[in-house]
């Protein structure tokens, strides 16, 4: 049993073979984990890794997954806590926060696929989340992240939440994933080779020199604080696009200092208020956490989440068409001035 930084972390496992791990605030009783009764055979993933000729990137094919559950009813979630004549994922009749190794993962052997339950309430979201209980789930992120990175098969580690029916959720309880790449993902290879030509060039990060410039101009600001800053980027591919930077640069979630673990959850839970605000309604999000790769140009990353939405107006929602998906050129409506504007306007609470 581990102690991460404000949790206390419980390790067990299911009946299969998978790993299980709770973590409940520092100062509750050790907790002693339920058995998993439903006997579940020892998972069987089929992964294939090809990587394209054309572009070098690393195409996954998790065949298994096709037969992964499905919009289940409230009653039938794997991802609440077991009750009788329902045992799910996570035995214990209650939790806080509960990480587990995916039933349907991307990768196996390897690579790790896991899901982080925020919260043992099917009817909560992040964005309702108290200020303790996202606090917590920020440990476990930087708990995961540690752990994860000190494996041989993981070059990237990639905590993540799809929210909403539009971005193609098929559990509705509040979670997110963690995906522990065996390679570098697309975007981090682009995002690298920028940051290398950078520093090599100017002398300086890009993503700090990035944050020096939005803070400066400012019209693109949504809202800050003493360690945090949350803004649209200037070249925003998506109708709402939000990146929140620390003011410091930081590897890793597990690099965070106390101050800005806490900072860190008042200006996001501010910013998903606003994005619930927007139209009156749970905007459909997928909220994104850029580390830097485990092993290569780990001094050229800069930690940030980058927080965006497919939904264009109230009643409209941005499809990838021929220019982006044909070509990866994206067209967008909305101009990041106005968004950030408008994002400023609506209340945050």
């Amino acid at each position: 049993m581990k102690t991460p930084r404000g949790a206390r972390r419980t390790d067990t496992h299911l009946s299969d073979g998978r790993e299980l791990i709770y973590y409940d605030p520092a100062d509750t009783p050790a907790r002693v984990p339920l058995e998993d009764t439903r006997g579940l055979p020892a998972p069987q993933p089929q992964v294939d890794l090809r990587t394209d000729p054309l572009t070098g990137d690393v195409i996954t094919y998790a065949t298994h997954r096709n037969t992964r559950t499905y919009l289940p009813p409230a009653d039938q979630c794997p991802l609440c806590a077991s009750k009788p004549g329902n045992p799910t994922e996570i035995p214990d009749h209650d939790y806080n926060v509960a990480v587990f190794e995916n039933r349907f993962p991307s990768f196996a052997g390897p690579g790790r696929t896991e899901v982080l339950c925020f919260t043992s309430d099917h009817n909560s979201s992040f964005t309702q989340l108290s200020q303790g209980q996202a606090r917590l789930v920020v440990d476990a992120w930087a708990d995961r992240n540690a752990d994860l990175s000190a494996r041989d098969d993981i070059e990237y580690v990639f905590p993540f939440e799809n929210r909403g029916r539009e971005i193609g959720v098929t559990l509705s309880h509040p979670h997110g994933q963690i995906y522990g790449y065996p390679f570098l993902p697309p975007r981090i290879r682009t995002l690298m080779a920028r940051a290398r030509e950078h520093q090599e060039v100017a002398g300086s990060n890009l993503f700090a020199d990035v944050l020096a410039a939005e803070r400066k101009e400012g019209t693109r600001v949504v809202a800050e604080n003493g360690n945090w800053t949350a803004f649209v980027p200037e070249a925003a591919r998506w109708p709402v696009e939000v990146h929140l930077y620390p003011h410091r640069q930081v590897a890793g979630i597990d690099d965070l200092s106390i101050g800005e673990r806490d900072d860190f959850v008042q200006l996001y839970l501010d910013v998903l208020n606003r994005f619930d605000n927007l139209y009156g309604d749970p905007l459909p999000y997928i909220a994104a956490w850029h580390q830097a790769p485990v092993r290569i140009d780990r001094e050229l990353g800069y930690l940030h989440l980058e927080v965006l939405s497919i939904r264009r107006a109230a009643d409209k929602i941005k499809y990838l068409a021929g220019s982006e998906s044909g070509m990866g050129a994206f067209i967008s409506d909305t101009r990041p001035e106005d968004v950030a504007e408008t994002l400023r306007k609506v209340t945050g609470s």
